[in-house]
C-alpha cells in the first residue's frame, strides 16, 4: 500500500463523530447544565440572608455609637428611625448628630421589603433586639423562611 492510501484510509475514518457518540455528549452536557442550574438557583436567597445579616450589624453598630453619645438606646416607640431623626418622643438624646446615625435618609428594609421589628430592651435581658422574619414574613420557620435575630448573627 502506498502512503497516498494510507493518507485517504485516515482521513476518511476520522470524518466525524457517530450518532450514538453525539447523543452521549448531548446527555452530558444536559446533566451538568442541571447541576449548574440547581446550584445557582438557590444564590438569590442565599444572597437575601446576607444582605439581613449585614443590615443587622450596620444598623447594631449604629444603635452602639448612638448609645456611647446619648446613654441609652431608642426605645421601642422611638425605633430604628432614631437613628435617622431625631427622637421627640422621650427620651430625648442630647448628642444628636446632624444627618443622624446612617448615611440614609430611611431605615432599611428587609431584603424581603418588610420592615425590621426592633424591640428595646429586648427579651433575655438584651439591651435591644432586631429581627426579620424572613422570607415567609411570619414567626418561625425553616431555611429561608426562618428569622433572623441580631443577637445570633454574631454568634
Amino acid at each position: 500500500m502506498n502512503n497516498d492510501a494510507k493518507k485517504r484510509r485516515t482521513i476518511s475514518k476520522a470524518r466525524g463523530f457517530t450518532l450514538i457518540e453525539l447523543m452521549i455528549v448531548i446527555v452530558i452536557l444536559g446533566i451538568l447544565s442541571t447541576l449548574v442550574i440547581l446550584n445557582i438557583a438557590g444564590a438569590p436567597d442565599e444572597a437575601r440572608v446576607t444582605k439581613a445579616k449585614t443590615d443587622m450589624q450596620t444598623l447594631q453598630s449604629a444603635l452602639i455609637l448612638f448609645k456611647v453619645q446619648n446613654g441609652f438606646y431608642p426605645s421601642t416607640e422611638q425605633g430604628l428611625k432614631a437613628l435617622i431623626q431625631k427622637p421627640v418622643i422621650k427620651p430625648i438624646p442630647r448628642n444628636y448628630p446632624q444627618g443622624g446615625y446612617l448615611n440614609q435618609q430611611t431605615v432599611p428594609k428587609d431584603p424581603w421589603g418588610n420592615e425590621y421589628i426592633y424591640r428595646s430592651p429586648g427579651g433575655d435581658n438584651r439591651p435591644y433586639e432586631i429581627i426579620t422574619l424572613g422570607a415567609d414574613n411570619m414567626e418561625g420557620g425553616e431555611g429561608f423562611d426562618a428569622d433572623l435575630k441580631s443577637y445570633e448573627t454574631n454568634e
